[in-house]
């Protein structure tokens, strides 16, 4: 496992970070925690030494279950990051309510990365009028946090003078190959670095759409290199290859997946692609640009739905119909997928989107949800729908 320092302390972090945001889980929803705590101990077994999880995670539920994944001397082995939910602050208060719930939760005394969760310029706006630099001013004077960030989900224009409002230690921020001018940014990445912050990476394979479905277009233009990798690991590296980043948070939920990051992790210092490599991964990212029709990662903050509509699926088999060979195959698949056929349960298709509009407000990426949910239907719903999900129903043996 390599290393990198946060400037402000001298920390020095994992490359590699285990993200809590999408553990294995259970048919019914919940986390498989025998399975889950396996892999986060295996990874700070490996050398990963920065957890990190939110208020929201997994209904709620990510903050206790790291509590208990870090007994048994595991917490003394790890920074622990996690999240205030600042769309849930009413009054100066609710800061230090959540704070100690989220001690507790979590089980511990401190927090060694706090970060004020999910700022957009309105947010930040209004978390700071109640008096958010005092919070964290005192809770890192009483030791219940060890450093102060803030995690990034919106417009360039308001990324710097969030940076320039507080003296931060570090920040987070969606970056990858297809978003080095989507929020923060190449731009945002360098400012923050100028300012001595470290840098933690969110979505570095876009909630996996840039490996589960491999358009064989891509998968060409993979292998032209002399060194052959993985769609994961070119998209690991790639971000790597930047000195500033500090930590890259994968959302590991498969052995095979873990141990091929932390392999990977043992070998991506900065500056180590060639000119040669960095063409191929540009050429690889506006290849994605023509063939993908949303920016989705999958992080389900819109989510749930009121009227029932799986919004992250919806939009994965949208993208998916254009990415893969087969876009027959495809359509029975969104079927299967989002008629309850595979899992046995009800029905979540985009069809029964009522345009309400509350997903728009919650979704870091800015996407008209209702617009896009529209296309989806025209285009996985359309002419011999029904047929498609009796036939999914059939073959999963559903009644």
């Amino acid at each position: 496992m390599l290393y990198r320092k946060i400037p402000k302390n001298g920390d020095e972090l994992s490359i590699l970070g285990f993200g809590c945001m999408r553990l294995p889980v259970r048919a019914d929803g919940s986390i498989d925690e025998e399975r889950a705590t396996k892999q986060v101990r295996d990874a700070i077994d490996h050398g990963v030494n920065y957890v990190d999880t939110a208020w929201p995670y997994h209904m709620g539920q990510s903050e206790p279950f790291v509590g208990r994944a870090l007994a048994n001397g595991y917490r003394e082995k790890v920074n622990l990051a996690t999240k205030l939910p600042s769309w849930l602050i009413e009054k100066r208060e609710d800061m230090d309510t959540f704070l100690n719930a989220q001690l507790e939760r979590l089980r511990t005394d401190h927090i060694d990365y706090y970060l004020i969760h999910a700022l957009v310029g309105d947010l930040w706006d209004a978390v700071e009028k109640l008096g958010v630099a005092d919070f964290l001013d005192k809770a890192r004077a009483d030791g219940r946090i060890r450093n102060a960030g803030f995690s990034f989900h919106g417009a360039g224009d308001d990324f710097n003078r969030i940076v320039d409002a507080y003296d931060w230690d570090f920040c987070q921020i969606q970056y990858n190959f297809l978003d080095e001018k989507n929020q923060a940014g190449t731009a945002g990445l360098e400012y923050a670095a100028s300012k001595g912050l470290g840098i933690i990476i969110m979505e570095p394979l876009r909630g996996g759409n840039l490996t589960k479905t491999v358009p064989s277009v891509v998968r060409e233009i993979w292998d032209e290199a002399l060194v052959k990798r993985t769609p994961a690991e070119w998209a690991l590296r790639w971000i790597w290859n930047h000195p500033e980043v500090t930590v890259v948070l994968s959302g590991m939920n498969d052995e095979t997946h873990i141990q091929e990051n932390l392999s990977v992790a043992d070998q991506a210092y900065p500056n180590s692609l060639t000119e040669a490599e960095l063409q191929l991964v540009k050429k690889v990212e506006s290849t994605y640009r023509e063939l993908m029709k949303v920016s989705c990662t999958g992080c389900r903050y819109c989510m749930p739905c009121s009227s029932g509509v799986n919004i992250p699926l919806c939009f994965e088999e949208y993208n998916n119909l254009y990415l893969v060979d087969n876009p027959e195959e495809e359509k029975f698949m969104y079927a299967a997928r989002l008629g309850g056929a595979v899992a046995l349960g009800e029905s979540e298709f985009a069809s029964m989107c009522v345009q309400c509009g509350q997903c728009v407000e919650k979704c870091p990426q800015h996407i008209d949800i209702p617009a896009v949910l529209e296309s989806v239907v025209a285009e996985l719903e359309g002419p011999d729908f029904e047929q498609r999900v009796a036939m999914a129903r059939q073959m999963f043996k559903q009644t």
